[in-house]
């Protein structure tokens, strides 16, 4: 077949490898524009526009498929290549209907959650926020709703206890590569048997705000530590910034501390609203690289009693 592919985040590149080392034609690889990073604001290539170039594929990057001239061109680009299939991985524009209903066999997207579950931006920082036990990667027939298309083929995968974005990014990223393999093997087989959403199910997973990392010691333990494993927390240790990147929950309760008051100064362990304690595992303190705690508390003493936050 003749396909297309749109991805830009480091989650699509298995799923670009996938297409480009298999039997398949890839015509074409479209991605975000570069956007500038670091100090001198030098224009960094999107990781699927990478990955593209170490395969040698075409590669367009409009500013947008539904209006102005980018799309126009666009979509004389698509009329060209006359793709049998487009797959869409995180590519974070929105198709309009014509580009749709351009390849034969539509347009196919792997999306990171267990739909109708998990609809939206960011999945996978909604599944930990939540406390789910597990998720997946589901592809779909794309439709014009957001993540409303029939679900074509579902993997599953259990969530660890403390499993954090990072990790569990990295394992639904793999995921979405086999469960695209199995995905187009199937269409070639005409054994897709496509289901549609029960919409009774549906949850949304809204883009992920910068103030939803402040650590609140007023809450359980449980939603200090799924904060840590989605978003990454903060609190404030003796005026300064402290990222918290790991922690575990520990099978105790402290009821006569404070709540965000250190209750072991060895382990850097605290004391939440629900009398639960979680130990922080990875932190990085402001202005310094991120590390074990262990590392971190070799250089700097903490108090058993200071208050953080």
């Amino acid at each position: 077949m003749k396909i297309v592919f749109m991805g830009t985040p480091e989650f699509a590149v298995p799923c670009l490898k996938k297409l480009a080392e298999s039997k398949h034609e890839v015509a074409a690889v479209f991605t975000q524009p570069d956007k500038p990073k670091g100090r001198g604001y030098k224009m960094i290539p999107t990781p699927v526009k990478a990955a593209a170039e170490e395969y040698g594929l075409p590669v367009y990057q409009p500013l947008s498929l539904r209006k102005g001239d980018d799309a126009e061109e666009s979509m004389r680009i698509l009329k060209d290549i006359a793709p049998d299939l487009i797959v869409v991985t995180a590519y974070g524009q929105i198709l309009p209907k014509e580009i749709l209903e351009l390849p034969v066999h539509g347009c196919i997207n792997i999306h990171a959650s267990l739909l109708p579950k998990y609809r939206g931006a960011a999945p996978i920082n909604w599944v930990l926020l939540n406390g789910e036990k597990e998720t997946g990667v589901t592809s779909m027939q794309m439709g014009e709703g957001l993540d409303t298309g029939d679900m074509l083929i579902k993997e599953v995968t259990e969530i660890g206890e403390n499993e954090t974005y990072e990790e569990l990014y990295s394992r639904l990223s793999i995921m979405g590569g086999e469960v695209l393999e199995e995905t187009i093997n199937a269409l070639e087989n005409g054994t897709l048997a496509p289901e549609v959403q029960d919409e009774a199910q549906t949850c949304y997973s809204p883009m992920i705000k910068k103030e939803m990392s402040a650590l609140d010691f007023t809450k359980s333990a449980k939603e200090i530590h799924n904060t840590i494993r989605g978003v990454t927390g903060f609190t404030m240790l003796e005026g300064k910034r402290l990222k918290v990147f790991k922690s575990e929950i520990l099978d105790k309760i402290a009821s006569d501390a404070a709540n965000g008051e250190i209750v072991d100064e060895k382990k850097f362990t605290v004391k939440c609203g629900d009398g639960g304690l979680v130990t922080f595992l990875e932190v990085q303190p402001e202005g310094k690289k991120r590390m074990k705690t262990e590392d971190f508390l070799r250089g700097k003493k903490i108090t058993k009693g200071t208050q953080l936050g």
